[in-house]
């Protein structure tokens, strides 16, 4: 940034002195100074860019520094009209090139994205390749180099010869840029219409005759959110039922994680209710958002609110929840959760169908400890508000893992993916843990990477996942192989072995990415320090020691009255004095005295392990669709009056 400035700063000085090699040694820094922070600091450039210093704006007081500079050195009149006039001309391309990308991309923005349905009936023009259209702006604006290259060098040798040259480079170069995208331009104008799209789709979901369907929407939809898509995504897949993923918001299809299940993404609702989902019968809701309305409008379904995990925060009990038909909850600590919402819900509106998810957990008995205990620290994030703000990052984050270092155990940091959203803070504490657990060059791990990523790039594929814009993924949707889907299985197993066995030898662990997933991080922990989540009500289905922080330092009875699964946990302190004794419960495993109330707890929380969570689950779900046939065909039966 040091840099940036003073090249900047220079260039008028030098220019007015005028020094040719002191202004080209500026020159040059602005231009590498610049590239760098687009690569390491794109906040700063935003925050340029919100000063009205914008690239283009930087480009051009690069250039007219430059043609001072010529003037000052008393260059030919000729040399400097035919310099201003070309790079003028080369601004002036610039935005006639932006105005036509700006063109094709507005028409290739479609009312509806798919993924997972056979889209080849629609005729979808390709993509303009990837030089012409992504980053054109910072590809185009560095077509000044060879005027500019050539002025200096003339300045330099006293012979014009190279100037004019730069000029002619840099405006044919412009020229030819802009040429070929109008051909692209011209294929474009091809798009079908909205019309012919909606027409094609509902065509391909009569076909596939979805049965149930799991809405999202999200105001601010980041990939940080799609969590509360992705964990049901192996349940849906699970169902007797066919399964379809609605989502509204365009992020959100980009975010979507690996799946075989059709997915339609529909940003405006005139559209949604074009869309043929009659045969659907339940719709299932992971979380509340305005743009629900559109969804539970549709009389003809059932609707679901299933959330986003079990947890003790309130906004677990949400009134909001009484538009459902019904709410599906793990265990009877669901249902009294709502229960103390008073009026609001009915208790024959809550169902009880524990928490499929939590299949890949392994129980503590099938748990091989390693030499040095492992601990597991999962901080919630800090909420909406201070009212539910339950993270124990701010208040003793840092310490905690200091105190953790100290008893010599490995350490796996897996944050919530809102961590630092809301708060400085908890962002500031978060930076400094992963700093606190920061390894060195691992080499088992970096063999490793290039096979892990094939094993990703094969998933995406194997999931129908594309590349590219509305329109690209439209063209590219289809319907993905049946076989492989014991392929994907044994493929996400490869990953998660790979991953752990390329790094048996590093001590600490920062987990920030989909994979490895929470549930693995599970299996590899012999202890969980967490706050008030659902996290912990996960964890609780392996029946391993876990630990809940109590930063307020309530007495225990009182903590243990006001969150359910405080009901088996140890309670952490926020001096974290109790950490060396708490540990005892995982090097001294016969020294565990909460194991009784974890085992009591864990039915209440989850429910009975008898049938499986999946039973349950598929259970409820043809249940509400057989209820919803029948009152079709009685309204259907009922004479109109």
């Amino acid at each position: 940034m040091i840099l940036f400035a003073a090249g900047f700063a220079a260039l008028p000085v030098l220019a007015l002195l005028p020094s040719l090699w002191g202004f080209t040694a500026a020159w040059a820094v602005t231009y590498l100074a610049d590239e760098a922070l687009h690569a390491k600091a794109p906040g700063f450039v935003r925050r340029l860019a919100a000063l009205q210093l914008s690239r283009t704006m930087r480009f051009a007081v690069r250039t007219v520094m430059l043609l001072a500079l010529a003037d000052r050195m008393d260059a030919p009149d000729a040399v400097l009209v035919t310099g201003l006039a070309a790079l003028s001309a080369h601004f002036l391309l610039v935005t006639m090139y932006s105005a036509v990308h700006h063109a094709i991309r507005r028409r290739r923005v479609l009312p509806v994205i798919v993924r997972n349905l056979d889209m080849s009936g629609i005729e979808v023009p390709e993509r303009p390749p990837a030089y012409l259209y992504r980053r054109f702006l910072r590809k185009l604006l560095h077509l000044d180099l060879p005027a500019h290259a050539g002025l200096l060098t003339a300045l330099a040798t006293g012979t014009w010869y190279s100037a004019y040259v730069g000029y002619a480079l840099t405006t044919v170069a412009s020229l030819a840029a802009l040429t070929a995208l109008l051909g692209r331009f011209r294929a474009v104008r091809r798009m079908p219409g909205r019309d012919a799209v909606i027409g094609e789709v509902n065509r391909q979901l009569a076909g596939y005759r979805p049965e149930v369907a799991l809405y999202f929407s999200f105001a601010a939809v980041s990939r940080d959110f799609m969590y509360q898509v992705n964990m049901w995504i192996e349940t849906l897949e699970q169902l007797d039922r066919r399964p379809v993923i609605v989502l509204r918001e365009r992020a959100s299809f980009r975010f979507l994680g690996r799946t075989r299940i059709p997915v339609v993404c529909v940003p405006k609702a005139d559209d949604l209710a074009e869309l043929e989902l009659s045969g659907v019968r339940v719709v299932l809701y992971p979380g509340n958002a305005g743009k629900n309305v559109h969804m539970l409008r549709v009389a003809e379904a059932k609707h679901v609110f299933i959330g986003h995990g079990d947890s003790d925060k309130l906004a677990s009990s949400n009134r909001v929840s009484k538009v459902y038909d019904e709410i599906w909850v793990a265990g009877k600590a669901g249902r009294d959760r709502y229960q103390r919402v008073r009026h609001a819900i009915s208790d024959e509106a809550i169902v009880e169908v524990g928490r499929p998810q939590l299949a890949p957990v392994r129980l503590h008995t099938d748990h091989v400890p390693g030499p040095a205990p492992v601990v597991l620290y999962a901080p919630t994030w800090e909420g909406w508000s201070d009212d539910d703000c339950h993270t124990s990052l701010i208040p003793m984050g840092v310490p905690l893992i200091e105190g953790l270092l100290a008893e010599n155990v490995r350490i796996i940091y897996k944050p919530h993916p809102l961590t630092g959203k809301r708060s400085s803070e908890a962002a500031v504490a978060d930076r400094a843990i992963r700093e606190l657990l920061r390894a060195g060059d691992d080499k088992a791990a970096e063999s490793a990477r290039p096979r892990l990523q094939e094993i990703r790039a094969r998933l995406d594929e194997l999931s129908g996942r594309h590349e590219g814009d509305d329109a690209q993924q439209l063209r590219d949707a289809r319907v993905p192989d049946r076989d492989g889907a014991a392929e994907s299985q044994e493929l996400r197993d490869e990953w998660h072995r790979i991953f752990w066995e390329s790094r048996s030898t590093a001590r600490h662990h920062v987990i920030l990415d989909q994979l490895p997933t929470l549930y693995e991080c599970f299996n590899q922990a012999d202890l969980l320090i967490s706050d008030v989540s659902s996290v912990v009500a996960d964890f609780v289905a392996s029946l391993k020691p876990y630990v809940l922080t109590n930063a307020e330092d309530l007495p225990d009875e009182e903590f243990r009255a006001a969150y359910t699964t405080a009901g088996g946990a140890y309670l952490l302190d926020r001096a974290c004095a109790r950490l060396p004794e708490i540990l005892r419960s995982v090097r001294e495993p016969r020294h565990d005295p909460m194991a009784p109330q974890r085992r009591v707890l864990k039915e209440y929380v989850l429910g009975p392990d008898h049938p499986s969570s999946m039973k349950r689950f598929n259970a409820a779900v043809n249940e509400l669709a057989d209820r919803s046939d029948a009152e079709r065909a009685e309204d259907l039966a009922t004479p109109l009056v």
